[in-house]
């Protein structure tokens, strides 16, 4: 099994029973990290440092988020800014998010009909939240797969658990 590290970040987790019960799956498994950025910074200050040493201890990532105003939190966005080094593109250099395995995983409390070009919103997830996929790319980590959670807020728990399920699967290939 890959050692793996969920960066996740929520600003309200609290009210977010979906990212509750999918983050726990995490907490369940001895060869994942979970690391809550809003719980580790509340005061936005980043150890990119220290978090820049971490990242070479994984073999997969996963990147876990609420879209929030058709984007990322803004404290992950900070993490990346932060963390991501771009001394990691000069050969030679350690780069440990190179061909490591990413998955990026999105809770949003909008339909699916809404992030399309005809939707309500004009844009898709995946559009709104490309700072982090090219940020990957530049880094040439490997985008295994994106997954959006649509309307989050109303899934029962059946449905997240049918989520869950469906990850745990993934991630187990």
């Amino acid at each position: 099994m890959k050692k793996t590290l969920a960066v996740f970040a929520h600003p309200y987790l609290e009210h977010s029973n979906s990212n509750v019960e999918l983050i726990n799956f995490y907490v369940r498994h001895q060869h994942f990290t979970l690391r809550d950025l809003y719980e580790e910074y509340p005061d936005f200050h980043i150890a990119a440092f220290r978090e820049r040493k971490r990242l070479k201890n994984y073999d997969r990532f996963i990147f876990q988020f609420p879209l929030i105003w058709f984007g990322m939190p803004p404290l992950l966005r900070l993490w990346i800014d932060e963390v991501f080094d771009r001394n990691w593109l000069n050969e030679g250099e350690d780069n440990p998010l190179e061909g490591k395995e990413v998955y990026i995983v999105v809770t949003t409390g909008g339909k699916e009909r809404s992030f399309s070009k005809e939707g309500t919103y004009g844009y898709t997830v995946e559009e709104l939240i490309s700072g982090l996929i090219v940020s990957l790319k530049v880094f040439k980590a490997n985008i295994k797969d994106i997954i959006i959670v649509y309307e989050a807020n109303k899934l029962s728990k059946k449905e997240i658990i049918l989520h869950k399920q469906k990850f745990a699967k993934l991630l187990n290939q």
